[in-house]
């Protein structure tokens, strides 16, 4: 008997949890999936390239299991876009399951054919039939059209248009004196590991309204609402070398590297008269390492951004700079600041020895000016400048100090307001009212190029400190 109630128990458990676990179908017209999109957008996607996935949630909320009759794609541009639905690739699905209170997961890509002119957009609806009802989901995504250099080298003067923009591969490479000069408004977008290595000259000269924008080839979200145009390390960077000089870079965004903007100077070059890199209202920013490192070279920046860096934002070894109205501002999101905003080497002899480190190049000699340095780390590299050529003039820091002759009419320990959230991948360092920024720079040492900010507006005779001038938001 004992044997028997057991086994019988046992056998009422079993029905107990089948009857949790198979609730059955409903087949209530009413009774639809639930979808996390309306709309499916892919953005930009360059054609013939197949896209990231994209991937919405297919829900049931009701208290039996739903059976998705069929799933499949319609309209003219069905085609080029391929399908993985809870685990399975294909054309079509039939009598897809999904269990009460549940969901599946449905993952799209896209692979778009060439088009005459720069963009076409395509659209296509993954259509549901659900008891006897139909529902969907628009995929949209515009092709854009571009041309693709492969390992290419400059060899004599160039220009690129700006009618498409660039896909590199392996690297683009400016031979010695060889010019590529890049229209306003230009795109070049760089593959893994590739790089821009100029050893020639390279100008870039654009406005506020046409940027030329050196990035990554990604487009679209890693994840979520997380845009590659924030990820570092896509690839590699651009270098000057040292037998590259007369370069001049405005209004142009280098981005996602992982290297930065790597300059390397002619220890012998006189660079007094014109600097090898001339930047005006340019923005570096997510780069694996610095987004600006020169060693004994010459760099002028003014009104640029320099943001979000892995090891610190610019590092300058010996050479002689001069940096006025920019932005220091360090917010990388993807590991811990490994450096200061602003490390400076090769200053003088060993302050404790007094001795060289026997290279024979001049130290470094650097001017900073109506500038603000703020963000993850720590500002500066050496807080004690004595005996240095290296002055700081009307900046703001967030750090605590005093002046000196080396820290001239500065703001210590003050927050600039910047719009910046960096847990919501929001990167802005536009002045928030009331920045303690405002109207407090020097205009006596506002460089004449530099009268408009990067988005094309006047400083005006009280100008703010930093890259950006200040206007009330938009909504």
């Amino acid at each position: 008997m004992k044997f028997i109630f057991k086994i019988t128990t046992l056998l009422t458990a079993l029905c107990a949890l089948c009857s949790c676990i198979e609730d059955g179908f409903t087949t209530s017209p009413s009774d639809q999936p639930v979808f996390s999109v309306d709309t499916l957008a892919f953005g930009d996607v360059f054609t013939g390239d197949i896209t990231p996935t994209h991937r919405f949630v297919v829900h049931n909320p009701h208290s039996k299991s739903l059976s998705i009759s069929n799933i499949s794609m319609s309209g003219n541009n069905a085609d080029f876009f391929h399908l993985n639905v809870d685990g399975i690739s294909g054309k079509t699905f039939s009598n897809v399951e999904i269990r009460s209170n549940d969901s599946i997961f449905v993952f799209v890509e896209a692979q778009l054919p060439e088009t005459e002119g720069l963009r076409t957009d395509f659209e296509a609806d993954l259509n549901f039939s659900t008891n006897g009802r139909n529902g969907s989901v628009k995929i949209t995504a515009s092709g854009v059209n571009a041309i693709r250099l492969r390992g290419e080298t400059i060899d004599r003067d160039t220009r690129l248009a700006d009618d498409k923009p660039y896909i590199i591969y392996d690297s683009l490479v400016v031979a010695p004196e060889a010019v590529l000069t890049v229209a306003p408004g230009t795109k070049l977008c760089f593959h893994d590991k590739a790089s821009l290595i100029v050893h020639g000259s390279l100008i870039a000269e654009a406005t506020p309204q046409q940027q030329i924008i050196l990035s990554g080839d990604r487009t679209g979200n890693v994840v979520g609402n997380i845009s590659f145009d924030i990820m570092s390390r896509q690839w590699k960077g651009v270098v000057f070398t040292e037998s590259s000089a007369g370069n001049r870079l405005s209004n142009t965004i280098v981005c996602n590297t992982s290297e930065g903007v790597v300059v390397y100077g002619d220890s012998l070059a006189d660079y007094s008269q014109k600097p090898q890199l001339y930047m005006l209202n340019c923005r570096l920013r997510n780069s694996g390492a610095n987004v600006l490192e020169a060693y004994h070279s010459a760099v002028t920046a003014y009104g640029c951004e320099f943001a979000e860096a892995s090891q610190g934002l610019v590092y300058l070894h010996g050479g002689a700079h001069s940096l006025a109205q920019c932005t220091f501002s360090n917010n990388y999101l993807f590991t811990a600041v490994g450096g200061p905003a602003i490390r400076l080497a090769h200053l003088g002899p060993d302050p404790k020895t007094g001795l060289d480190d026997g290279s024979g190049l001049p130290y470094l000699s650097a001017d900073f000016t109506n500038s603000i340095i703020y963000g993850l780390g720590t500002d500066l590299s050496h807080a004690d400048l004595t005996d240095t050529s290296v002055t700081f003039r009307r900046c703001l820091f967030k750090s605590k100090g005093s002046d000196d002759e080396h820290f001239i009419e500065c703001l210590w320990n003050e927050d600039p307001l910047f719009y910046t959230v960096r847990l919501d991948y929001y990167f802005d360092y536009r002045l928030q009212p009331g920045s303690p920024a405002m109207g407090t720079a020097d205009p006596d040492r506002l460089p004449a190029e530099c009268s408009v900010d990067g988005y094309g507006i006047e400083r005006g005779p009280q100008p703010d400190l930093g890259a950006y001038v200040f206007t009330l938001p938009e909504e």
